[in-house]
């Protein structure tokens, strides 16, 4: 550090020093700072009589460490970790963009305090998402409720509306197995006491919680992830079954997991089991392959494919 720094600058990048490198030693933080091992604690003073607390253990391998909770304000982000943060924030929570929203809430928090090189275009991508751009989101605090019931092994009973026209919300009482997030949205996957069976809740559905006194005790060998991707792509209205001419790592790095079910056939050929209610969409997400397959079913999902097939043709000749 140039020697020259104020004392004031030195005791900052002492603050610094401690919280980047938990236990410390008192040599080493003087060598970092381009003093003595006593200079050096004299910095450590001035911290503690500014209020911050810098706890320190004696002996041979003690050193310097900041008290728990601390936190070193303000937040010293470069402008890529500035930038992959708010990009990280959105992607996850488009609401985020909106400054009223808890998560936006906090990312301008975020902001206010960096410097104005790193504020400036982190800001510009938090307004760069528009509102055709968002998807549902849980709320904050319904969302906090939820996993604290997962967490601690509580049942809870929800409010829960099924569809975009439900006008009183479904109330069921569920042991909460884990929250999972797949292709932006949030799932609980939980046991219904109501109707006694699994079930995969859109947590941005749920609209109330309360905890009750009951405990459990999840699956042994509970895989979430697995449990809630196997969900989204069964019991939909047209089962769909597709042989690949291809291996399916191959396959499986083409087509969203979402599909459904990849089964190996051999060495270089494999069968996609699923189901969807929307055999245009499905279709659509099969362009994306380019390997040769059959559609063995449905029906529906041929012809989506053929009647696709014929619009990209057709767009692709001359006027």
């Amino acid at each position: 550090m140039d020697d020259d720094a104020s004392p004031t600058a030195k005791a900052l990048l002492a603050l610094e020093l401690i919280q980047n490198v938990p236990g410390i030693t008192g040599d080493r933080l003087g060598r970092r700072l381009g003093v003595t091992d006593r200079a050096a604690r004299r910095y450590v003073g001035i911290l503690r009589e500014a209020g911050i607390p810098i706890e320190s253990t004696p002996g041979r391998y003690g050193g310097y460490t900041l008290g728990r909770g601390y936190r070193l304000p303000p937040l010293m982000f470069s402008t890529a970790e500035a930038l992959g943060l708010m990009m990280t924030a959105l992607e996850g929570h488009h609401s985020a963009a909106d400054a009223t929203d808890p998560a936006g809430s906090a990312l301008a928090k975020i902001i206010r305090v960096l410097p104005t090189s790193v504020a400036q275009p982190a800001d510009a991508i938090r307004r760069m998402i528009s509102p055709a751009d968002r998807i549902a989101t849980p709320d904050p605090e319904i969302t906090a409720a939820v996993v604290q019931g997962c967490a601690e092994h509580h049942r809870i009973r929800i409010g829960y509306r099924r569809g975009e026209c439900d006008v009183e919300p479904l109330m069921m009482d569920v042991d909460p197995w884990a929250v999972s997030v797949r292709h932006g949205r949030w799932y609980l996957l939980c046991w219904s006491h109501t109707r006694d069976a699994r079930r995969v809740l859109r947590v941005d559905r749920i609209l109330s919680v309360e905890p009750l006194p009951e405990s459990f005790t999840p699956p042994d060998g509970l895989d979430a992830a697995q449990a809630v991707q196997d969900h989204l792509t069964e019991g939909w209205q047209y089962q769909v079954e597709i042989v690949f001419e291809a291996p399916a790592d191959l396959i499986s790095r083409r087509i969203p997991g979402i599909l459904g079910r990849l089964e190996e056939l051999g060495s270089d050929r494999c069968r996609l089991i699923g189901s969807t209610d929307d055999p245009e969409w499905y279709a659509e997400r099969l362009t994306f392959v380019r390997a040769p397959f059959q559609v063995v079913a449905p029906p529906e999902l041929r012809k989506a494919l053929q009647d696709l097939g014929q619009r990209l043709i057709a767009a692709g000749e001359d006027v």
